[in-house]
């Protein structure tokens, strides 16, 4: 069998992560083109400075993506290139660049899919507070306007933020990404809270604005999947991906997504009660009817899974991957049963077709003596992944689309430009773009519709 007919395929990038041109045409200050900068913070000092030079080169990455035959581009705008204060004066450069990729992609027969938020906040609007300052969802909504007024007649996919999760956790929480601070609770469950009002306020100007509109969401966390079939391990597992974990609550579904997709807060668990709640604003629950807005689409950015089953009372209980459980080059284990489970659990609770906005696997690329770049890795990944994926539509979730990360092998946050993610290798001192075996196959996959895999 194949995917359904309809199925989007697709590849994602985001804005720090490719365009390079940081300080070009106007363009303001994100908290990455400040933190990058920090010696020590990334590996090898590497900067999204240059990055991909995809600001410069888009025409060329467009070509590509038309040769790979995909029916969707997720990308990122960065905020800063359009709003160099974050809020206040357009910065016309900024739309004219964004523009003029929409109308290629268009004419190349690409659907575009804008995702507003992808990590690299404005510098300005941080030093006045950022996602803590209570205006953050009213300079969010007006960024949100700009966007939709300048794109919106072409533009008719939208995503409003890209994993909030990695951006309030590993930026405000543990200090391990940009902007690198280190907050309490309390006030990271307040940010969270003007994270999720933004999204709601920007749902509803893209609605207002944007004619035949379909919008998302693309939040993360990795899968909870039961060690076996026994549907007492599988009811075990599908609890665990719900619930809260006393040190690693941020990594967790139901904080993110419940508000957003059933208009409240997972109130039942006795952690989110305890730890979470009494840091709330007052009155939260008027805000639910912002948030919660009805969506076309639920997204989900879905990589590993880890192992549960149920113990004697019925709890579930991390049981250990197998020994030898292969692993990508930034450690990531092959967990294929991530892209089953995962979209199988979201599905039934949430109920709105799903798009898995982020999938792939980072390998030991290099040109080879031969002048290309084989990655047969990648192409089993790939291969193990979306047989999951189609096991779990066959099994009756509504499964929309697949967007491979990333198109490009680009500047990988924290790691710099140490990992491989692309179908198509970067060298960056030259900028040459190398389509490895992976770019061969992933095009007769989208091609076929799945039905080679």
């Amino acid at each position: 069998m194949s995917f359904k007919k309809d199925f989007l395929w697709g590849v994602a990038t985001a804005a720090y992560q490719i365009e390079g041109a940081a300080f070009e045409d106007g363009k303001g200050l994100s908290i990455w083109d400040v933190y990058s900068h920090i010696p020590g913070k990334i590996k090898e000092e590497h900067n999204g400075d240059v990055a991909c030079d995809h600001y410069h080169r888009y025409k060329e990455d467009v070509a590509l993506m038309k040769e790979l035959g995909t029916k969707v581009y997720r990308f990122s705008v960065s905020w800063a290139r359009i709003l160099p204060n974050g809020i206040g004066e357009v910065n016309q450069k900024g739309i004219d660049f964004y523009n003029n990729l929409i109308d290629e992609l268009i004419a190349a027969g690409i659907t575009p899919c804008l995702v507003l938020f992808h990590w690299d906040y404005p510098y300005e609007l941080y030093k006045k507070g950022g996602w803590l300052n209570a205006d953050s969802s009213d300079w969010f909504k007006y960024y949100t306007e700009v966007c939709a007024k300048a794109f919106g007649d072409r533009v008719k996919m939208w995503i409003t933020f890209n994993e909030p999760q990695c951006f309030l956790g590993e930026g405000h929480l543990n200090g391990g990404t940009a902007p690198g601070i280190k907050m309490t609770v309390g006030d990271v469950v307040r940010m969270g809270h003007n994270v999720m009002l933004s999204h709601g306020k920007a749902v509803m100007a893209i609605r207002e604005l944007v004619e035949n509109s379909i919008v998302g969401y693309a939040p993360s966390c990795d899968v909870c999947a039961p060690d076996t079939d026994d549907p007492r391990d599988v009811e075990a597992a599908r609890r665990r991906y719900f619930s809260f974990d006393e040190e690693w609550w941020m990594w967790n579904v139901s904080l993110w997504s419940d508000p957003v997709m059933l208009g409240r807060y997972p109130e039942e668990d006795p952690i989110f009660q305890r730890k979470l709640k009494p840091h709330l604003p007052e009155g939260y629950e008027e805000d639910m009817k912002i948030i919660c807005q009805p969506l076309d689409f639920y997204g989900q950015n879905i990589y590993t899974a880890s192992h549960w089953r149920a113990d004697e009372n019925g709890e579930a209980k991390w049981t250990r991957l197998p020994t030898g459980t292969a692993k990508s080059t930034n450690n990531w284990p092959l967990t294929p049963e991530a892209l089953y489970w995962g979209p199988k659990f979201l599905y039934e609770r949430y109920k709105t077709p799903i798009i898995i906005t982020e999938n792939g696997m980072a390998c030991h690329d290099w040109i080879s003596v031969d002048g290309k770049v084989h990655d047969p890795n990648r192409i089993d990944y790939i291969t193990r992944y979306l047989r999951a994926l189609k096991k779990c539509a066959e099994d009756g979730a509504d499964i929309a689309g697949y967007w491979y990360w990333a198109l490009l092998d680009n500047f990988e946050w924290g790691d710099g430009f140490t990992q491989h993610f692309g179908l198509v290798y970067m060298n960056y001192q030259t900028l040459e773009r190398v389509k490895k075996d992976s770019f061969d196959f992933y095009r007769e996959v989208m091609a076929t519709n799945g039905e080679n895999i």
